[in-house]
């Protein structure tokens, strides 16, 4: 069974010497299966007539717990957004009637950010969405093979988190043959 990468692998390691076949294969295999899944979830949000920012806003409210509510400023330090832009983003959300923004009894400086009962089904709709994307995706695995590559992904993952600020390494230079240059 030959893929995409494998005839990639095969061009690229006749021009270039130096070139690992196995780690441009993963490498490789891994970024086509993240634009893949990107792109499953744009179309699964576009179905849904969701927005991806909008879709993190349900999702971190979610994440939250019951009952689904945060303070602004939680929610946009969850998001890694400012107080300006989640205001912003809120208000298309609260007009759709997926949140509620309310203010606390006794200080009304002091507001509520919660999901709504139409914000849970649509939260729970858009993530049954991708969940079956994605098992169709991993059908073509079994069982073992699914726990084989989840634990392998584990181990690179762990590698990539353990110092996120370190520089990538250096890419090796072409090696020169002994003959070349003589």
């Amino acid at each position: 069974m030959e893929d995409s990468v494998d005839r990639h692998v095969a061009v690229w390691t006749r021009e270039l010497d130096w070139l690992d076949p196995v780690k441009e294969a993963i490498i490789a295999r891994l970024a086509i299966l993240a634009r893949h899944t990107a792109q499953m979830r744009r179309d699964t949000l576009d179905l849904d007539g969701l927005r991806r920012r909008q879709f993190k806003v349900l999702m971190t409210l979610r994440r939250t717990g019951p009952p689904y509510e945060s303070s602004p400023s939680q929610l946009a330090d969850l998001l890694g957004l400012t107080r300006g832009a989640l205001s912003a983003r809120l208000g298309p959300i609260e007009e759709a009637g997926l949140i509620t923004r309310t203010h606390e009894t006794g200080d009304r400086r002091r507001v509520r950010v919660r999901l709504t009962a139409a914000g849970h089904a649509a939260f729970e709709a858009h993530a049954a969405k991708e969940e079956e994307a994605e098992v169709a995706l991993l059908a073509a695995l079994t069982e073992g093979e699914r726990r084989t590559l989840a634990d392998l992904l584990r181990t690179l993952v762990v590698a990539a988190e353990a110092d996120p600020d370190a520089p990538a390494p250096a890419r090796p230079g072409p090696r020169r043959s002994r003959s070349a240059g003589r």
